[in-house]
């Protein structure tokens, strides 16, 4: 979900920098004349507040971010919503639902983001009304702080995103009913029903996520358009007009729905010379093709997951899990000990006691 139409709503997952200012400092600066200075105090103190510190000294400091809340200049309160996530502060959920309100959509969409980190219920009604709001960047955090708040109503939630007039909120809603099929929960009727729709819409992302879910509550009962909106990704016919990771996924969804047609053109993207010269989603391909039985891919993804490269290993580690590997278990068992690569490895050994590999699966060219 890095590219799309979805990402003219997503911030930038940058690293945080140093901090510039004592949290004494932050709460001075939170009430200073100068704008900037109280955006960029009411932010840094969140941080501070997201660590270990003093009760009494988390009570101001939460005091002051509320109070931020109600600041004139919109900038300083969107990121005093943001401040009052990073600090889980859960007291100050009467104020966030204040500014759920809020004139400024941008605030509005921070305060939603902010109630879907807390993760407290009581916030599940005000999150469901701003699933109605004019701004289409509000409903799209809409929906997604509302499958965290109340996953209970998250059903609903998405059927109703999933017709919605803006791209970016369809897309998303895929991607969440993507999410619930991951976790192990049931596809939803009317979700997949709504999937079938899409795959005509207008947008490419749209599209291609709809295949992909499709591929993943179907597997090689996959409907005929959405065979073909995965081939034409991993041929490259949509290039440069869907995000890698719907890209990737489309790739990996072809071993899920045992697309041997999908075969030769996941040969070149994991063996081609192309590979060399631009990025062709490699281990994605072969993560694939050892789905569909490829010897090589096999054989190359089972030695890559003793690679010296902790990277190269993390990656082979996730490959394996998508394919489904059987003959990975014993190493995976084996890395599941290891504490740098514990969590891949268990989330890849979940995956094998899950879903068995898609049949009718046979060697690939080696």
């Amino acid at each position: 979900m890095d590219k799309g139409p979805a990402s003219r709503y997503r911030g930038e997952m940058l690293g945080l920098r140093p901090l510039p200012r004592t949290l004494e400092a932050c709460l001075r600066d939170i009430v200073s004349p100068r704008m900037e200075a109280r955006a960029e105090a009411s932010e840094e103190l969140g941080r501070h507040l997201s660590g270990g510190v003093d009760e009494a000294v988390r009570a101001r400091g939460v005091a002051a971010l509320e109070k931020a809340l109600g600041d004139t200049h919109p900038a300083v309160r969107s990121r005093a919503a943001t401040a009052l996530a990073d600090a889980q502060a859960v007291t100050a959920l009467p104020k966030l639902l204040v500014a759920v309100e809020d004139d400024d959509a941008f605030v509005r969409q921070m305060a939603l983001s902010a109630l879907g980190e807390l993760g407290d219920r009581r916030a599940a009604a005000k999150l469901e009304r701003a699933l109605s709001d004019t701004r289409p960047e509000v409903r799209y955090q809409a929906v997604i702080a509302l499958v965290r708040v109340a996953p209970e109503e998250a059903a609903r939630a998405i059927t109703r995103a999933l017709g919605d007039d803006d791209p970016a909120v369809r897309h998303i809603a895929l991607r969440l009913a993507e999410d619930d099929i991951e976790r192990g929960r049931e596809p939803s009727p009317e979700h997949l029903r709504a999937a079938e729709r899409l795959l005509t819409d207008e947008h490419p992302d749209v599209s291609v996520a709809a295949a992909i879910l499709l591929a993943r509550a179907r597997g090689a009962s996959l409907p005929e358009k959405a065979r073909a909106v995965l081939i034409a990704v991993v041929r490259g016919d949509l290039r440069g007009k869907v995000g890698t990771e719907e890209e990737q996924g489309a790739i990996e969804a072809c071993g899920e729905a045992a697309l041997r047609e999908a075969i030769p053109a996941l040969e070149t993207r994991a063996y081609g010379l192309m590979r060399l010269v631009r990025q062709t989603s490699e281990a994605h391909a072969k993560s694939a093709l050892a789905a569909l039985g490829h010897a090589r891919a096999t054989s190359d993804l089972l030695a890559e997951l003793g690679a010296s490269s902790p990277e190269a290993r993390a990656r082979a580690i996730v490959a394996v899990g998508r394919a489904r590997l059987e003959a990975a278990r014993g190493r995976l068992t084996a890395l599941a000990n290891e504490p740098a690569t514990r969590d891949l490895a268990e989330e890849a050994l979940a995956r094998l006691a899950d879903r068995a590999r898609p049949e009718g699966s046979s060697e690939g060219k080696a």
